[in-house]
């Protein structure tokens, strides 16, 4: 396993080429609380060079340990880009490092709200009634949802309404 993707302009074939490996989980380094890969980074990609810049397409896949929005438990849900497209700037490097685009790639693609219930191996996604205050039973012992009440100070203005311009 190599710890990135480095792609040698000098020897890359005109009509392109594919490559294909893993890169180490350490690469998204994303901070404590988030979501952490708990495997690597698989790619296949076709590597082609168009005038000034390098295309990237093929698939692209790392497994995560995510938190359910839901029910809070932790659960594993492998991020799978069958069509990956990543064009990079090429300048006057003669060898480009992809590791931070295909990093990125997958980032772009973490779930909104992750859930359990589409893991790699679907868990129950329900809430648990505990934690719901929406039609509970006053004998719970749970305190009510507080309730606004009459704010005064609007209704100043409902006198306004009836008073007219004097000119």
């Amino acid at each position: 396993m190599k710890g990135h993707l480095r792609i040698d302009l000098a020897v890359l074939p005109e009509d392109g080429t594919w490559v294909s490996g893993e890169l180490p989980q350490e690469i998204f380094d994303l901070p404590e609380g988030d979501a952490q890969a708990v495997g690597p980074l698989a790619y296949e990609l076709w590597v082609q060079r168009y005038g000034s810049e390098l295309l990237l397409t093929g698939s692209l896949s790392a497994p995560f340990e995510f938190t359910c929005v839901r029910t809070l438990h932790p659960f594993i849900q492998t991020i799978r880009l069958e069509a990956a497209a990543i064009a990079l700037e090429i300048g006057a490097a003669g060898e480009i490092d992809a590791t931070e685009a295909l990093r990125e790639e997958v980032l772009l693609n973490f779930p909104v709200d992750p859930r359990c219930e589409d893991g790699d191996v679907p868990q129950q996604c329900e809430i648990d009634p505990r934690y719901l205050a929406v039609d509970k039973a006053a004998e719970d012992g749970l305190p009510s949802a507080p309730r606004a009440e009459r704010d005064d100070r609007w209704s100043t203005l409902d006198t306004l309404k009836n008073l007219k311009d004097p000119t």
